[in-house]
């Protein structure tokens, strides 16, 4: 959910740009020093000298972007150059005041080419955000989308309501309502509103709207896809949080994302604009010290904020959290749809494959398309040839994000904005890592070509593809979780999410042995592989498992272990000094899920589990495109913790596990099966 976009990194300040036009009757103004001023006046005119420079010598130029704010606080991992087009199309910037239905006015940038042919029109892109357009200048839509710029748009930035410039009160995820009188908005509502104005005073347009976004920014863009309006011709939802408690930021399959959801929540909620969580101190031993979310809540004052009290007071799936889901909305194709996510997107990795999923059963018109790439969250607005940090890492060999923009995205707002050719993705694009290639397909997950397999659980921590055959009742693993001393989702010390040096952003391809030895951690491994074997699609779990409990989280992980002899390669590091690192046993996690006991049977009615009982879990891992290449071996763990980013289950059924005391959470012992009658194994397609 967080902002990947490039609004706080500009090489060109917003103030250079601003000015009161013919047009903007409400200007956002703010005060300075006089020696600020005059210091940013003199940068002012070296900057535009510089693009002036540009603009006159068109030869391909390069801008290393400063420091770019993941915001709502972080800086993104090693923003390499990004190249751009042989000449910088400047835009004039303006700054308006929208009126909404309801009276209130929201606060938007506007960027229009300075030069246009004679009787030129142009469609609008539109962005809607949560966290601030000040930043957006000629600068930047000529760094982040060099194609789109060169080509020509007008450009809008806006703050959606309550947030930054504009007015009204902010609402996490604002569910749709009936609209029967002014009063009655959410961001369907204001999206409308929003174009309507535009379409009315911003000249030169040519009456065709796209609109865009990434995390929160890709649940505005779809929602401007749902009850559409009629010069709404094309969407980009991007990593868009569609479902909060099924599969996107707050929630996974019941188990609640504990510290991501108290960093985010204090951010976007106890302050207009975004101010940082940070904190000194070790987080894993921070949420362990106060035992519960309420606990941590009491501690940092946040018991309060309006989602937190949802936290609080509604962990399961009730109607609060059900009203802000998107999919059951996506009941027809208004709009052609560009669904973009990333296969290690810490944040919002389902809500992308879940919205492409809802979508596709009424595309009659192929007017839906899915890309999906070897991204972390938003990664794809960046070169993307490499991803990870000090503690793994992969290299893709190529810059995919660029291609994505100028494959992808580029051609196709070209085509239904501008009615022109270029865009030939029939369905789906993804690009299969290990090989390191992209490949399109006819639907997601494909079929053609590719045959469905399951990969069994076997005792003494074997996989095979073939069923077992042992008698009934044996077992593949068995381990005791110990709340007190939870497995860490990532290596210690952990960060505040989004404070400076944070981990959180590549967390996904972390090696994973610094848990393998674990003891309250169940491995299983192939053999190595003597060819290439390539897994596509959907990868799914169906778990036949006990514990001496009345409640578990499971956690599954699919992993690849490069061969110990795997030669060194080049490596993002969090430091110039950083040594390089080696590939040699490294641990890939190619896809991973959580799933919390208690909602076995329903996510709104949660319940005990039988201690002793052998129950049958199934859920998804998500969707993959990996060779795991000969010589490789691929594992499979499972563990009952992932902490602090999942809370701490007590392993005793409590009626709410945000409060539970202390006493209830007891080392439980944890049994896996592996029998005819019980066969543990993982489901997925492979390339035939």
């Amino acid at each position: 959910m967080a902002r990947t976009g490039g609004s706080t990194s500009r090489a060109l300040p917003a103030r250079c740009l601003r000015y009161k036009g013919p047009w903007n009757p409400y200007p956002v103004t703010r005060t300075r020093s006089s020696l600020h001023s005059v210091a940013l006046s003199l940068r002012c005119i070296l900057l535009r000298a510089l693009v002036l420079l540009a603009l006159l010598h068109p030869v391909t130029l390069t801008l290393r972007a400063q420091q770019t704010v993941l915001s709502p606080a972080g800086t993104a991992p090693d923003l390499s150059a990004v190249p751009l087009p042989g000449r910088l199309r400047a835009y004039t910037r303006e700054e308006a005041m929208l009126p909404m239905r309801d009276g209130v006015r929201l606060h938007a940038v506007i960027l229009r080419p300075t030069e246009l042919t004679p009787g030129e029109t142009l469609p609008f892109l539109l962005n809607r955000t949560p966290y601030g357009v000040d930043g957006f200048t000629s600068d930047t839509v000529n760094r982040d989308m060099p194609e789109l710029a060169a080509s020509g748009y007008i450009f809008v930035y806006e703050d959606i309501r309550g947030r930054y410039g504009s007015q009204g009160t902010f609402v996490m995820n604002r569910p749709i309502v009936p609209h029967n009188t002014p009063n009655d908005v959410d961001e369907t509502t204001d999206t409308g509103d929003t174009i309507d104005w535009l379409l009315e005073n911003v000249p030169g347009n040519n009456g065709r709207v796209g609109v865009f976004g990434v995390s929160y920014d890709g649940f505005l863009a779809i929602m401007a896809g749902i009850d559409a309006h009629p010069a709404v011709k094309a969407i980009s939802p991007q990593a868009p949080m569609t479902d909060v408690w099924m599969g996107d930021d707050f929630f996974h399959n019941g188990a609640f994302r504990q510290s991501y959801g108290f960093d985010y929540v204090q951010q976007m909620e106890a302050q207009k604009t975004d101010a940082r969580v940070v904190s000194r101190q070790d987080m894993y031993s921070f949420f362990l010290r106060h035992v519960n979310f309420a606990g941590a809540a009491k501690a940092a004052h946040m018991g309060n904020l309006p989602t937190a009290q949802a936290f609080l007071t509604q962990p399961a799936y009730t109607p609060f959290w059900q009203a802000m889901a998107v999919e059951d909305n996506l009941d027809k194709v208004a709009v052609p749809t560009l669904e973009v996510g990333g296969f290690w997107d810490q944040e919002d990795m389902w809500g992308t494959q879940a919205e492409y999923a809802a979508l596709k059963k009424h595309d009659a018109k192929h007017e839906v398309f899915l890309v999906l790439g070897p991204w972390n969250h938003g990664g794809w607005q960046y070169a993307a040839q490499q991803l990870g940090s000090q503690f793994g890492g992969i290299d893709f060999g190529q810059p995919t994000g660029t291609e994505f923009r100028k494959h992808f995205e580029a051609p196709f707002f070209e085509k239904y904005l501008k009615d022109r050719p270029g865009f030939d993705l029939a369905d789906t694009a993804s690009f299969r890592t290990g090989v390191n290639q992209w490949e399109r397909y006819d639907a997601w997950p494909p079929t053609a070509g590719f045959v469905s397999t399951r990969l069994y659980l076997e005792p003494d921590s074997r996989l095979s593809f073939a069923p077992p055959t042992t008698a009934d009742g044996a077992i593949a693993a068995s381990y005791v979780a110990n709340p007190a001393d939870p497995a860490p989702y990532r290596h210690r010390p952990i960060q505040s999410t989004y404070a400076p040096g944070s981990k959180w952003y590549t967390w996904l391809v972390e090696d994973q042995s610094f848990v393998t030895a674990r003891k309250d951690v169940a491995s299983f491994t192939l053999p190595t592989l003597d060819r290439d074997l390539t897994i596509t699609g959907e990868v799914t779990v169906d778990l036949f498992a006990a514990t001496t409990g009345s409640d578990a989280d499971w956690v599954v992980k699919l992993i690849d272990v490069y061969p110990d002899d795997s030669p060194m390669q080049p490596q993002r590091s969090d430091s110039p000094r950083s040594p390089p690192i080696s590939s040699a046993g490294y641990q890939l996690m190619v896809a991973s899920e959580i799933f919390r006991g208690r909602y076995l049977h329903s996510f709104q009615q949660p319940a005990p589990l039988t201690p002793g009982a052998v129950d049958e879990f199934r859920w998804s891992l998500h969707g993959a495109d990996h060779t795991f290449l000969k010589g490789h071996t691929i594992m499979v763990e499972v563990q009952s913790s992932w902490f602090p980013l999942y809370d701490r289950n007590p392993q005793t059924f409590v009626a709410n596990i945000m409060s539970a005391p202390k006493s209830a959470y007891r080392p439980e012992a944890i049994t896996l099966y592996a029998s005819p009658q019980y066969p543990s194994h993982l489901e997925f397609s492979v390339a035939r």
